[in-house]
């Protein structure tokens, strides 16, 4: 009864859900194979756990400048121009609790009530929940498989109306793996241009690229396109960080001002130790090694899981360029029963699957559709192997 309208608006994440289920069964001993989870299975690097050791033992446990310690900072401003040829000055850059609390921030910070903002769909799962909360409307671009789940110019343009203030691009994308080309970016630049867009460019995949493609960030689009461009980063996925939760963005020092006086009035500074440990992530030599071991095994799975999937009757799904995930389309299954039991959509596909032949996959719902269940191949390649043995003869059984 105490609850206010936003509370009761909030749903919760449909990832965390599937994830927290599966580790519940298998606490009580059941034989359970995860394809929900958005994280790396890869430990921390060690040359990382050991700044956090030393930041502990220095005794760097108190606060730290609000926005980030101005060290770590300027390595994010290193990496963005030494990656993008990018430049941004200490004032422009926000150092948050993950990748999610910048986006919160942006958002809070930029939209009005009433504000529209334009997401790709199929969408991570918090970019409307977060439009939401900073009382702004979500307004969904539909993608398509054809077009490897990609925004078209075309179908962006008539979505955009009086009220819309920004465009969210999500460039290696979650939950589809689809990369842009630079000349779908510049259509989607062009736009922002000439309807005067905000433009939140969600790079936390960057890292995560497969097959010879190429990372390139709206951002690098021009002085036009970078004026009205936040990026959105973070340790957690590339340097398999995902729990120290540091995040980061870059953009014009107006809106990253705001940013950090809001974070100042929630947060506050973001964990210090973790901090050094980022800052060892970002500068370590090393650094490079470790991630391209990972994107090396990472493809292993990543090929074995679509050359499988695509064998199976019934299932099939596009070879993603980015990222750590799958999108199966199961629609061919639609209609079919399992123990009596009509399966109609993907939570119905999800929970039997998880009831019957314990695999955990997020249902398509979560991202907005329902022809699609995605896996995420962040798991060795043995459970791969026998989480799809599974998959294959759940899909044999129904009738």
């Amino acid at each position: 009864m105490f609850l206010s309208e936003k509370a009761k608006g909030i749903s919760p994440s449909p990832t965390l859900a599937v994830d927290s289920k599966a580790k519940q069964m298998k606490s009580e001993g059941y034989d359970v194979i995860g394809f929900g989870a958005g994280e790396p299975d890869f430990d921390t690097p060690s040359f990382i756990k050991s700044s956090a050791i030393n930041a502990i033992n220095e005794g760097f446990t108190k606060y730290t400048p609000v926005g980030g310690i101005p060290e770590l900072k300027k390595a994010i401003a290193d990496i963005f121009n030494e990656e993008l040829g990018l430049t941004y000055k200490p004032g422009e850059i926000i150092v948050s609790n993950g990748a999610k609390q910048c986006l919160y921030n942006a958002l809070y910070c930029i939209v009005n009530p009433g504000d529209e903002v334009l997401i790709p769909h199929p969408y991570w799962v918090s970019y409307p929940e977060l439009v939401k909360l900073c009382g702004g409307t979500p307004v969904f671009v539909p993608t398509y498989e054809k077009d490897d789940f990609k925004m078209k110019k075309d179908v962006i343009e008539p979505l955009i109306t009086s009220k819309t203030k920004v465009i969210i691009v999500n460039s290696p994308n979650n939950p589809t793996g689809s990369v842009y080309s630079k000349k779908e970016l510049e259509d989607i630049a062009e736009l922002a241009i000439r309807y005067n867009l905000f433009i939140i460019s969600d790079e936390i995949y960057d890292k995560l690229i497969y097959d010879g493609e190429q990372h390139i960030s709206i951002a690098t689009l021009g002085k036009d396109v970078f004026d009205r461009t936040l990026i959105v980063n973070g340790v957690s996925k590339a340097y398999s960080m995902t729990g120290w939760r540091i995040g980061y963005a870059a953009g014009p020092e107006e809106v990253v001002k705001a940013m950090t006086d809001f974070q100042s009035h929630t947060t506050s500074n973001p964990n210090s130790i973790a901090q050094k440990a980022a800052l060892e992530a970002l500068t370590n030599p090393e650094r490079k090694k470790a991630i391209s071991s990972m994107v090396e095994e990472f493809s292993k799975r990543r090929n074995y899981m679509v050359e499988r999937i695509n064998q199976i009757p019934g299932l099939s799904c596009i070879k993603p360029k980015g990222a750590f995930y799958v999108m199966m389309n199961i629609s061919k299954t639609f209609g079919k029963k399992i123990k009596g039991f009509e399966i109609n959509n993907s939570t119905d596909f999800a929970q039997k699957l998880l009831e019957n032949y314990m695999v955990a996959v997020v249902p398509g719902i979560a991202f907005g559709t329902e022809d699609f269940v995605r896996l995420s191949y962040a798991t060795s390649l043995k459970n791969i192997e026998k989480g799809l043995d599974r998959i294959e003869n759940f899909v044999r059984d129904l009738v």
